[in-house]
Protein backbone atom coordinates (compact mmCIF):
# COMPACT_ATOMS: atom_id res chain seq x y z
CA UNK A 1 0.00 0.00 0.00
CA UNK A 2 2.75 2.43 0.97
CA UNK A 3 4.68 1.55 -2.19
CA UNK A 4 1.61 2.29 -4.32
CA UNK A 5 1.11 5.72 -2.68
CA UNK A 6 4.79 6.62 -3.17
CA UNK A 7 4.64 5.50 -6.81
CA UNK A 8 1.54 7.65 -7.47
CA UNK A 9 3.15 10.69 -5.81
CA UNK A 10 6.30 10.28 -7.89
CA UNK A 11 4.26 10.03 -11.09
CA UNK A 12 2.32 13.19 -10.21
CA UNK A 13 5.52 15.13 -9.42
CA UNK A 14 7.32 14.00 -12.58
CA UNK A 15 4.27 14.75 -14.69
CA UNK A 16 4.10 18.25 -13.21
CA UNK A 17 7.72 18.94 -14.14
CA UNK A 18 7.06 17.92 -17.71
CA UNK A 19 3.88 19.96 -18.12
CA UNK A 20 4.86 23.23 -16.41
CA UNK A 21 6.74 25.67 -18.70
CA UNK A 22 10.17 26.46 -17.29
CA UNK A 23 10.70 30.00 -18.64
CA UNK A 24 9.86 32.53 -21.32
CA UNK A 25 12.57 30.96 -23.44
CA UNK A 26 10.66 27.68 -23.57
CA UNK A 27 7.64 29.62 -24.84
CA UNK A 28 9.87 31.26 -27.46
CA UNK A 29 11.27 27.87 -28.41
CA UNK A 30 7.72 26.63 -28.94
CA UNK A 31 7.12 29.60 -31.26
CA UNK A 32 10.21 28.69 -33.26
CA UNK A 33 9.02 25.10 -33.56
CA UNK A 34 5.58 26.29 -34.66
CA UNK A 35 7.32 28.01 -37.60
CA UNK A 36 8.46 24.55 -38.73
CA UNK A 37 7.35 23.39 -42.12
CA UNK A 38 5.36 20.24 -42.78
CA UNK A 39 8.53 18.30 -43.57
CA UNK A 40 9.99 19.05 -40.13
CA UNK A 41 12.54 21.73 -41.08
CA UNK A 42 12.94 24.73 -38.82
CA UNK A 43 12.18 28.21 -40.07
CA UNK A 44 15.48 28.23 -41.96
CA UNK A 45 13.53 28.13 -45.22
CA UNK A 46 11.94 31.48 -44.29
CA UNK A 47 13.75 34.57 -45.52
CA UNK A 48 13.11 38.19 -44.59
CA UNK A 49 13.93 41.38 -46.47
CA UNK A 50 15.85 44.08 -44.60
CA UNK A 51 12.99 46.56 -45.05
CA UNK A 52 10.59 44.05 -43.50
CA UNK A 53 12.89 43.48 -40.52
CA UNK A 54 13.28 47.23 -39.98
CA UNK A 55 9.58 47.44 -39.05
CA UNK A 56 10.26 45.34 -35.94
CA UNK A 57 12.17 48.04 -34.06
CA UNK A 58 10.32 48.48 -30.77
CA UNK A 59 10.48 47.11 -27.24
CA UNK A 60 7.22 45.23 -27.89
CA UNK A 61 8.30 43.97 -31.33
CA UNK A 62 12.07 43.54 -31.58
CA UNK A 63 13.87 41.66 -34.33
CA UNK A 64 17.61 41.73 -34.88
CA UNK A 65 20.03 40.47 -37.52
CA UNK A 66 23.18 38.62 -36.50
CA UNK A 67 25.45 37.28 -39.24
CA UNK A 68 22.70 37.20 -41.87
CA UNK A 69 20.26 35.38 -39.54
CA UNK A 70 17.06 36.93 -38.17
CA UNK A 71 16.01 36.64 -34.52
CA UNK A 72 12.79 37.72 -32.80
CA UNK A 73 14.08 38.75 -29.37
CA UNK A 74 10.89 40.51 -28.24
CA UNK A 75 10.36 38.16 -25.32
CA UNK A 76 13.95 38.71 -24.15
CA UNK A 77 14.06 42.54 -24.24
CA UNK A 78 12.86 42.95 -20.63
CA UNK A 79 15.25 40.24 -19.38
CA UNK A 80 18.33 41.59 -21.19
CA UNK A 81 21.04 42.19 -18.58
CA UNK A 82 22.31 45.17 -20.58
CA UNK A 83 18.97 46.93 -20.34
CA UNK A 84 17.89 48.88 -23.40
CA UNK A 85 21.21 48.28 -25.19
CA UNK A 86 19.47 45.47 -27.06
CA UNK A 87 17.18 48.10 -28.61
CA UNK A 88 20.07 50.14 -30.06
CA UNK A 89 19.91 48.14 -33.29
CA UNK A 90 16.35 46.82 -33.10
CA UNK A 91 15.13 46.08 -36.61
CA UNK A 92 18.68 46.25 -37.90
CA UNK A 93 22.05 44.46 -37.90
CA UNK A 94 23.26 43.76 -34.35
CA UNK A 95 26.23 41.58 -35.28
CA UNK A 96 28.92 43.93 -33.96
CA UNK A 97 27.20 44.51 -30.61
CA UNK A 98 26.35 40.85 -30.19
CA UNK A 99 29.97 39.78 -30.52
CA UNK A 100 31.18 42.48 -28.13
CA UNK A 101 33.19 41.67 -24.99
CA UNK A 102 30.17 42.19 -22.71
CA UNK A 103 28.56 38.88 -23.68
CA UNK A 104 29.36 35.60 -21.97
CA UNK A 105 29.76 32.53 -24.18
CA UNK A 106 26.35 31.16 -23.13
CA UNK A 107 24.68 33.93 -25.17
CA UNK A 108 25.83 32.14 -28.33
CA UNK A 109 23.73 29.10 -27.39
CA UNK A 110 20.77 31.15 -26.13
CA UNK A 111 20.33 33.15 -29.32
CA UNK A 112 19.30 30.07 -31.30
CA UNK A 113 16.08 29.91 -29.28
CA UNK A 114 15.02 33.16 -30.97
CA UNK A 115 15.95 32.25 -34.56
CA UNK A 116 13.12 32.80 -37.07
CA UNK A 117 14.85 32.82 -40.46
CA UNK A 118 17.53 34.24 -42.71
CA UNK A 119 18.22 37.63 -44.19
CA UNK A 120 17.32 37.73 -47.86
CA UNK A 121 20.43 38.23 -50.02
Amino acid sequence: MVIAVVAVLLCVLLGGFLLIPRSRNSVQAQKVHSHSSANGNKASSKTYRKDEISLHNKRTDCWIIIKEKVYDVTSYVEEHPGGDAILAHAGDDSTEGFFGPQHATRVFDMIEDFYIGDLEQ
